[in-house]
């Protein structure tokens, strides 16, 4: 390695000072790898290692100055990820491999495209990517771990870091981008008459239960509700994702103090009972994107939820110019609602020969099959016979 670079391995993102990281973090397209959130993730006892989640971040120095970093965890499980490796592990077990503790890249719970190194502007990009690389590759077999493994990976570093001998195994998502709509009465027009009905039906039976929807950002959000968003999240999990409460709520109180400015809730009332929300659904926006992250209900209306994670969020989206909606993980909803599916990668290296022998012969068979899997769901989304006409369904138009 050239005598001018240092590589050090740290614990916790708290090591590094916030300025420094954001250096490297604030100009990427993805909220989710600054340093407000991945602190977050930490200090509030959301992702640790008594949680499985031990911090192993890689940052690269020259002269002092932290030109590059990659937040990264060693896992002895694969919950929170979204990408299921499980059959993997699977295979391992049943070949007498030990399969966990393994190396992960990724920010925690978040199902979002966008992770990569973190790397200054102005550096020599392929040299800095190769030593980091060497060096995870030594860290990995020095500790015995089975593999190291990159997930929601930018689209253009996926291609970036194929040259380093990563295997690809593509996924998707459901998303949303602008295109042609410029308002809520655009995107309507897309689909056939018979869905165009449902949704206009939706949305006017949560104005007949007598609910006010609001969207409310940044400093307009009183401190109060950001415990309120644990309840909501707290209580979606309790109903129907038994297992899968991550976040504290320590986490999302910490939000409002340096983060706020990236958060956007759409909150639901009953009329004039502006103080005690009865539904939210819980956001984050970076420039022209907006995440849909989580969402809860106190009481159930009928479409609500539709009302509250796609309908309300796309109309402030097309009034504020976002131009790419990502709603969270799941499908069967989004795709009525004119999400289509979208590709999105993850990169897999394994150390023991035999495993990745088997992940290189079979890898591009797995990727054929979900292609095809994309290609049907996005047969099958409600639009209009001119909308299919067009054929950019499912194709990601956006440029960084």
């Amino acid at each position: 390695m050239p005598s001018q670079y240092t590589l050090r391995w740290i614990h916790s993102i708290s090591e590094i000072p916030k300025e420094a990281w954001n250096e490297l973090a604030i100009g990427l397209s993805t909220p989710f790898l600054e340093w407000d959130w991945l602190e977050n993730l930490e200090s509030s006892g959301s992702a640790t290692a008594e949680n499985g989640w031990l911090g192993s971040h890689l940052t690269l120095w020259s002269q002092g100055i932290l030109i590059a970093a990659a937040p990264m965890y060693i896992k002895a499980h694969s919950y929170g990820e979204f990408v299921f490796d499980h059959q993997w592990a699977d295979l391992a077990h049943r070949m007498g491999i030990s399969y966990y503790p393994k190396l992960v890249g990724m920010s925690p719970f978040t199902p979002a495209s966008g992770y990569r190194f973190l790397l200054a502007p102005g550096q020599d990009r392929a040299l800095l990517t190769g030593l980091m690389v060497e060096e995870i590759d030594r860290f990995c077999k020095k500790n015995r771990l089975s593999g190291s493994h990159f997930l929601f990976v930018d689209p253009q570093w996926h291609i970036e870091m194929q040259q380093f001998g990563y295997s690809s195994w593509l996924h998707h998502s459901y998303i949303w981008q602008s295109g042609n709509c410029s308002n809520f009465a655009d995107y309507l027009a897309q689909f056939n008459a018979n869905q165009r009905r449902n949704i206009k039906r939706e949305r006017k039976s949560v104005e007949q239960a007598g609910l006010i929807i609001k969207v409310l950002e940044g400093e307009a959000i009183p401190d109060s509700y950001y415990s309120k968003i644990y309840q909501f999240y707290s209580n979606t999990c309790d109903k129907f994702l038994w297992g899968s409460k991550y976040l504290s709520r320590k986490f999302f109180e910490q939000l409002s103090k340096g983060y706020a400015h990236r958060v956007v809730l759409i909150v639901a009332y009953k009329e004039d009972q502006y103080d005690d929300p009865i539904a939210l659904s819980f956001c984050i926006r970076k420039n022209n994107h907006l995440y849909g992250r989580y969402w809860g209900s106190l009481e159930e209306f009928d479409a609500l939820h539709f009302e509250s994670c796609y309908y309300k969020p796309l109309e402030w989206c097309l009034e504020q110019g976002i131009t790419l909606f990502d709603p969270g993980a799941g499908g069967s909803h989004k795709k009525r609602r004119g999400f289509p599916a979208r590709e999105n990668y993850s990169l897999h290296r394994y150390y023991e020969p035999r495993m990745n022998k088997i992940l290189q012969t079979y890898i591009n068979q797995i990727n054929a099959e979900e292609k095809a899997e994309i290609e049907a769901i996005n047969q099958d989304l409600p639009f209009s016979k001119h909308e299919i006409a067009l054929g950019t369904l499912g194709k990601d138009t956006h440029q960084e």
